[in-house]
């Protein structure tokens, strides 16, 4: 039997200085406290795009005016077998908030032993990862 596939729009928010957001999971979700990148699984009908405009707004309070694709990666967790669509966003209105309660912080480092969060979640990992060696 195989596992289903939970897709997942995920925002990589660059900040005009080229720093990045990261959000640490709210309560009462797997990996509470683990920190991420922002972002949330697609609905049926919804383009990646689509779905990233309605999370952003649903947790940052943010409006994405562009996002751009950069690449698609897979993990296998206890709870979950997710496939991440990996979206550079550098154009939105508003102010990011935590409006889940989560908390919110933006980085400089794109080498995952500078990164002064933690735990990661290990796509996370996998992220900054790809970001340090693509020059994101």
């Amino acid at each position: 039997m195989t596992r289903p596939i939970t897709e997942v729009a995920v925002g990589i928010l660059i900040s005009k200085d080229n720093n990045f957001l990261l959000a640490n999971r709210p309560v009462g979700k797997p990996y509470e406290g683990y920190w991420e990148f922002p972002g949330g699984k697609i609905e049926t009908g919804e383009s990646i795009h689509q779905a990233l405009v309605r999370e952003l707004r649903e947790e940052l309070g943010i409006e994405v005016i562009e996002s751009v694709a950069i690449g698609t990666i897979e993990h296998d967790y206890p709870h979950a077998y997710v496939r991440l669509y990996l979206q550079i966003v550098r154009e939105w209105t508003g102010i990011p908030v935590g409006l889940e309660g989560q908390e919110l912080a933006w980085q400089s480092s794109r080498i995952v032993t500078d990164c002064n969060l933690s735990p990661l979640l290990p796509a996370t990992i996998s992220i900054i990862e790809l970001m340090n060696n693509q020059e994101i």
